[in-house]
């Protein structure tokens, strides 16, 4: 039993993401929920601990106790797993180190990073061994994939596979150093956030290859949504002692587009628009997103939250009219998502998957990125017409009941698990190693091997 709910024995899975839990990554808790809710026994492993500061709410912590990390490392049971694995396992030991080498984007540093990548994997394929799992799915196309497709060649033998969820967008500006094409040839199937982002593998592999990508979206947790109290009030249009209250949320880095949030807003000061401004989120860029409003004078209409999650996030969408993400570069945020659930009307950048889940002027507005002109005519807008905002915000809470319920997400995953992995039983096939190129060469693989 874990969390009152009756696990299957036969469809176990670990989770491997890069850092979890984290501010960022409560999709995935929300997707953990949903499998287990099915029954499906998931452990979850990271490769880095998450930081103690950084853990903001109980549930965190909870998952932080529960999670494995193969950092800080423990050096005697990380040199255990590679003296097991080199005696028992030689030739298998040293063509998982070379195919660790082959895919490498070439250069002595990332040689360097796929013997890391190695070292990790083997510390993972012992603790996956010791729980009795075969199957590691990795969230994103990073370190966390790059172990888990190694830790699933060494142990394919033993019927391990592995699968991982495609995100973007970082990874499709450098395929060759995430090694894209290799990774969802040899995974069991790749859950694409979107049709964007499967369309993006399409292009990097054989049409043999095409049927592992499957697009499972993101979700949120209806019954969490349907819970949410009902919008009673529609804002005035705003005037000088009733501003328009925006809300921002995301990483305080230059690709979310926050400097162009902040020139817009300036622009809307000039015109005689007030806007309140609330920024959720942290980063590296937040001193001089800082500097920059107050440069624009806008200091008295911007408060800087720092990162929030859950309880304290859930009142600023009750709160606020609008929801503002002028993002350079996306893969298809999931805080849009909750801003739309919300009743939020959204103004964002026409870009990546973001057009799968933003109707253009049915529930928000796709905008060009980096124009600071236009979000300043779209805040506008909206600021002078709080029926099309409540129109706007009703119907972006229909279209997320109606396609991204993260349950229809996790059953889709179960039967994915089920059919093309950790469901196999007595026993399973396996990719042949190789090249990796047409379609795989089926081998049957003994569990007991």
């Amino acid at each position: 039993m874990a969390d009152g709910h009756d696990l299957r024995p036969d469809c176990r899975v670990a989770y491997l993401v890069s850092e979890f839990p984290a501010v960022s990554h409560t999709f995935i808790a929300r997707e953990l929920d949903a499998l287990r809710a099915r029954g499906v026994d998931v452990v979850t492993m990271s490769i880095r601990k998450t930081p103690a500061d950084q853990l903001l709410s109980d549930a965190d912590r909870r998952a932080a106790e529960e999670t494995f990390s193969v950092f800080p490392l423990q050096r005697a049971r990380f040199v255990a797993a590679h003296v097991r694995a080199a005696m028992t396992r030689p030739r298998r030991y040293l063509a998982t180190l070379r195919l660790a080498l082959d895919m490498s984007a070439g250069g002595m540093r990332a040689h360097l990073w796929q013997l890391f990548y190695f070292g990790e994997s083997i510390l993972v394929w012992s603790e996956c061994r010791q729980r009795d799992v075969r199957h590691l799915h990795a969230h994103f196309a990073n370190v966390a994939s790059a172990v888990a497709l190694l830790a699933a060649e060494f142990g394919r033998h033993d019927g391990f596979r592995w699968s991982f969820t495609m995100h973007g967008y970082t990874e499709f500006d450098e395929v060759r150093r995430y090694a894209l094409a290799e990774k969802a040839r040899r995974a069991a199937f790749v859950a694409c956030i979107s049709d964007f982002c499967r369309a993006q593998l399409l292009k990097l592999v054989e049409p043999d290859w095409w049927d592992k990508l499957v697009v499972v979206r993101c979700g949120l947790d209806p019954n969490e949504l349907r819970s949410l109290p009902e919008r009673t009030r529609t804002s005035p249009a705003p005037s000088s002692s009733t501003p328009l209250r925006l809300l921002f949320v995301g990483r305080l880095v230059s690709e979310k587009g926050v400097l162009i949030l902040l020139r817009a807003l300036a622009e809307l000061r000039r015109r005689g628009v007030e806007v309140d401004a609330v920024l959720v989120g942290d980063g590296p860029e937040r001193g001089e997103f800082e500097q920059a409003g107050r440069r624009l004078g806008l200091a008295k209409q911007l408060t800087f939250t720092g990162a929030l999650t859950g309880a304290r996030l859930a009142p600023l969408y009750r709160q606020a009219d609008v929801f503002c993400l002028p993002s350079f570069a996306e893969g298809l945020p999931v805080v849009l998502m909750e801003a739309m659930a919300n009743e939020l009307p959204v103004i964002t950048s026409r870009i990546a998957g973001i057009g799968e889940l933003v109707d253009d002027g049915a529930n928000g507005q796709l905008l060009p990125p980096g124009r600071d002109d236009v979000i300043a005519d779209a805040l506008e807008r909206l600021a002078a017409d709080p029926e099309l905002r409540a129109r706007w915000g009703r119907a972006g809470r229909e279209r997320v009941l109606r396609d991204y319920d993260v349950g229809r997400s996790a059953a889709l995953l179960e039967s994915l698990f089920t059919s093309r992995g950790a469901g196999a039983s007595g026993r399973a096939v396996a990719g042949r190693a190789g090249t990796g190129h047409g379609p795989q060469q089926q081998e049957t693989v003994d569990w007991s091997a």
